[in-house]
């Protein structure tokens, strides 16, 4: 029987001849037929979850009455709310559930456990969604994770995506002669599997079964190049309005831009933001900075782009990717080149500190200004107070001494009557003094300092700050200087 290639290689909807069962649908059958058990089905997108429960549906003859809703859709969104007043509602399907405001998952979640708890014969809920999105709802209510069956869809194996791509050569009577290539290039999502053989079949001209068996010899590389030209002009302005977060700063520590990155490496095609911190304690400060303002969460939804491919769920701290042909974009984009496209001087740092603030308790105040408009312009600074939880219990003088000898990059030293009379900033002057002539140290003269305290610092080039004038005023322009001192440095180790 003919079958044209679009109906093969299916890029949406369910395969009709490329279906293949994920190593979950046994779990996922058996969780269907245990009376009055839901079931949250939970993993990457693309990866085929949606597809399989609705062929396990099929099997077990459910699909007679079966409602399917999507928390996308507004109308479904009103079905949804009414779903707790119903009796003998059947099997309802919600997909993209961890889409749903913080109220209605609480409230599905209560339903869920009366459905467990009178064991009911014809009422069933399916949830699916996105990596760790179950978090939420166990975190909502806790005692909800022994009523339900919560099923992790991993990605597929190569052996998975190669038996897809048989059965589509068996329909077109082809044979692809990069189907290992195509299996590595999806990483176990059978959407990019079919995207990329359907690519291929239309490279070779193969529209539709052949009437002879033919062999397909494509190039790999021309294959993802093409895909990868297409999604350019999808994606790029998605992940570039992602990228600079409210706006570009280009000296900053490009915080978003790292989120993005760091979602590239992730197999689960999720990252929860406290693993992070301990991943990549060097860039806790700046991520910090836009997670707990509530930035990151603002960032998403405010901006319609956005939505369709990253969602962060502010209960789980988990920002995921949406859309899987997002995440093969991602994946295969020059991240040194996209940094540089965006507008950001560069994605790698050589300093855990760009500034590191010296000051006597005294000057507090100034520090507090200096280090709170540098974290807006997303730059990373060792002020003590950020660092208290970190500091704790630890010995502050072998925490702060490598901070001052090497881990900043600049070290801004506010030079007050009162800075030489300090233990600790005659400690920390000691440990940043070798560095005098490295072009390193920025001193601030406080117009009531007496030079003859501090004489070495009269060899640098530095900045004054009169304290009976406005402070606001000065320190904006202090930490406009700074940062482009900054900014020429990093310029200059770009070369």
């Amino acid at each position: 029987m003919k079958a044209y290639l679009e109906d093969v290689f299916k890029t949406s909807g369910i395969p009709k001849h490329t279906f293949v069962r994920p190593d979950e649908y046994n779990t996922i059958l058996v969780s269907l037929r245990t009376k009055g058990r839901c079931l949250v089905v939970e993993g990457p997108s693309g990866i085929g979850k949606t597809t399989c429960v609705i062929k396990v549906i099929e099997e077990l003859g459910l699909n007679k009455n079966v409602t399917a809703l999507t928390a996308r859709k507004k109308d479904d969104l009103e079905m949804i709310k009414l779903l707790p007043d119903f009796q003998g509602m059947g099997t309802v399907i919600i997909d993209d559930f961890h889409l749903l405001e913080f109220d209605l998952k609480s409230s599905i979640a209560d339903y869920m456990k009366v459905l467990a708890d009178e064991e009911r014969v014809n009422d069933k809920l399916i949830l699916i969604g996105i990596n760790k999105a179950g978090d939420s709802l166990v975190q909502i209510a806790g005692d909800l994770n022994n009523r339900i069956d919560t099923i992790k869809f991993e990605q597929n194996p190569p052996n998975k995506i190669t038996e897809l791509i048989g059965l589509g050569e068996e329909a077109l009577n082809i044979r692809i002669n990069t189907k290992e290539d195509i299996a590595q290039l999806a990483k176990g999502s059978f959407h990019i599997a079919q995207l990329l053989s359907k690519e291929t079949c239309i490279d070779s001209e193969v529209l539709e079964t052949c009437e002879e068996t033919k062999d397909i010899k494509s190039s790999i590389e021309v294959i993802r190049e093409k895909v990868l030209s297409d999604f350019d002009r999808i994606f790029y302005p998605k992940a570039r309005k992602f990228a600079i977060g409210n706006r570009l700063r280009r000296e900053g520590r490009a915080p978003y831009l790292h989120l993005l990155y760091w979602l590239s490496l992730s197999e689960e095609w999720a990252i929860q933001i406290d693993d992070l911190y301990l991943k990549y304690p060097e860039n806790k400060l700046s991520i910090t900075q836009i997670v707990d303002k509530g930035f990151l969460e603002a960032i998403i939804r405010d901006n319609e782009e956005l939505k369709d491919v990253v969602h962060y769920d502010t209960n789980s701290r988990v920002l995921a990717v949406e859309d899987p042909k997002f995440m093969f974009y991602l994946r295969n984009v020059l991240w040194s080149k996209f940094a540089e496209k965006v507008g950001y001087i560069s994605l790698t740092f050589s300093n855990k500190y760009d500034f590191a603030l010296s000051f006597a308790g005294e000057n507090r105040e100034l520090a507090s200004k200096i280090n709170d408009l540098l974290l807006d312009r997303e730059i990373s600074v060792f002020y003590d107070k950020n660092e208290q939880s970190r500091i704790l219990a630890e010995n502050v003088e072998e925490y702060l001494a490598p901070i001052y000898k090497s881990e900043a990059y600049f070290v801004v030293v506010l030079l007050s009557k009162d800075y030489p009379k300090k233990i600790w900033t005659k400690f920390e002057s000691d440990n940043f003094k070798e560095r005098f002539g490295t072009n390193s140290i920025i001193p601030i003269w406080y117009s009531d300092n007496y030079p003859s305290l501090f004489d070495e610092t009269q060899k640098l080039g530095g900045l004054n700050f009169d304290p009976s004038k406005d402070l606001d005023e000065q320190a904006k322009e202090i930490v406009d200087i700074i940062i482009q001192k900054l900014s020429d440095h990093r310029n200059e180790a770009k070369g």
